[in-house]
């Protein structure tokens, strides 16, 4: 449904790191970043694989409020991964790893809060 989504972020530096770290374990990494003088004010760092990027953060006014946004993973060991990770990275748990059969049987999934406190979460969805 989506080509991608992006946002400002608070510290644009803490956060790339932070993505950098939580999202490798599920096979995604920087894949640019746009320099303020190429956009003629702010810059943006584009995350994804295989050259192309997905999910984007950004400098300029910061989001009010929670966004929640769910990274597809391969298999349960990459959710697991990638809390691990975002935890120690400097994320807040939002939910520990496992089964959420409330959405459906096989529904595993982990959440993190970043560090402007927005919802982020891996999940699979096969046994």
């Amino acid at each position: 449904m989506l080509d991608h989504i992006g946002f400002a972020v608070a510290d644009y530096g803490r956060s790339i790191a932070f993505y950098k770290a939580a999202l490798a374990p599920l096979g995604f990494g920087l894949v640019i970043e746009v320099s303020p003088e190429m956009t003629g004010g702010e810059a943006y760092a584009g995350f994804g694989s295989e050259g192309r990027p997905q999910f984007w953060i950004g400098t300029g006014k910061a989001l009010s409020g929670r966004l929640h946004v769910a990274f597809a993973a391969r298999s349960r060991s990459e959710v697991d991964a990638f809390y691990e990770v975002a935890m120690r990275a400097g994320g807040t748990d939002n939910g520990k790893p496992g089964l959420r059969p409330i959405y459906h049987p096989n529904y595993h999934g982990a959440f993190v809060l970043d560090p402007d406190g927005h919802n982020v979460e891996a999940v699979c969805h096969t046994p």
